[in-house]
Formats: C-alpha cells, sequence, structure tokens
C-alpha cells in the first residue's frame, strides 16, 4: 500500500559516517514504522525500497561525502512492506574543525508531477542496473543529465518546482 506525506510533515534523521542512524524525529518513525529503539544505530537503508535504483544512491554518497548537498527523490518502505516517496535534501554536518562528522536528512512530500518524471526514469534505471549492475544506472542517469544540459540537483530541484 501506498502511504502519502503531508503536506506539513517533515522527516528529519541524521546518521555518522557509515549511514547508521543517530536520531530520528517523530514523523520519520510513524511514516516508517519503527520505534526509536529500533531504529538508532541501524543502518539508514533500513528503509530502502527494492525499487529504488542503486545509482541514485551512489550519487548521493558521493555528493555528500564531497562535502555537498543533494535533493533526490526516493520511494521509503515501511517496517510492514508499505511504500512512501519522499523529496529529500541531505547534507554533510560538521565538527568544529570544518570536518565531516555525519549527514542530516530533511524529507518532505514530493510534487506529484515530479513522481510522474521520476518513476518511469527509476523504472529504467532499475532495468538498466539489473543487466549492467549499478555502472549502467549511472551511465544512463549521466546521459539523462549530459542531454539536458543540467546537474543532478538541477534536475531534481526543476523537476520538484
Amino acid at each position: 500500500m501506498m502511504i502519502e506525506m503531508k503536506e506539513e510533515d517533515f522527516i528529519v534523521s541524521k546518521t555518522d559516517l557509515k549511514g547508521r542512524l543517530t536520531y530520528v524525529n517523530k514523523i520519520f518513525m510513524e511514516m516508517a514504522g519503527y520505534t526509536e529503539e529500533e531504529l538508532l544505530g541501524k543502518p539508514h537503508n533500513i528503509i530502502r525500497h527494492p525499487d529504488m535504483p542503486k545509482a541514485v544512491f551512489k550519487q548521493l554518497w558521493d555528493m555528500v561525502q564531497n562535502g555537498e548537498e543533494i535533493f533526490a527523490f526516493v520511494v521509503n518502505k515501511t517496517k510492514n512492506g508499505d511504500d512512501y516517496w519522499v523529496y529529500a535534501n541531505v547534507t554533510p554536518s560538521y565538527d568544529v574543525n570544518n570536518r565531516i562528522i555525519g549527514y542530516y536528512s530533511v524529507r518532505r512530500k514530493p510534487n506529484n508531477k515530479a513522481l510522474e518524471v521520476i518513476k518511469p526514469l527509476y523504472a529504467q534505471m532499475l532495468s538498466a542496473e539489473k543487466s549492467g549492475g549499478v555502472k549502467a544506472g549511472v551511465e544512463l542517469l549521466n546521459n539523462i543529465l549530459h542531454e539536458k544540459g543540467v546537474s543532478y540537483n538541477e534536475l531534481i530541484i526543476d523537476i520538484q518546482g
């Protein structure tokens, strides 16, 4: 079953450098169907949906580990197997010496028109990944970005509107 975020909802989480959850807000727990105890210390990918292209997560990790913020559309899976889409913004967190110490993510409801564009793109990427691995998904995404003459974030922000 598909769950839809409310317009006013913001899902917030923080992770350490390895992607293990160090903070989750109440809406994160409600949407994902887990308790705080079930989430803290666990990999953020506890909510990863199998329909999510690995190439998007590669893009995400490459950018945030390089100190850049990223925007992305993500379909997540709840504890009981339901799905929910989010429009995510992920940024690095820094210590006083300007070293990355973790990651901060805020998710909100995606624009339905954006999902009409993203869902077929992700289906293409998944198909490419099934035959050629993550590299094929990345290549497909990079070709689309090159054709449109935009960066990854520019594409995602433009689609969200």
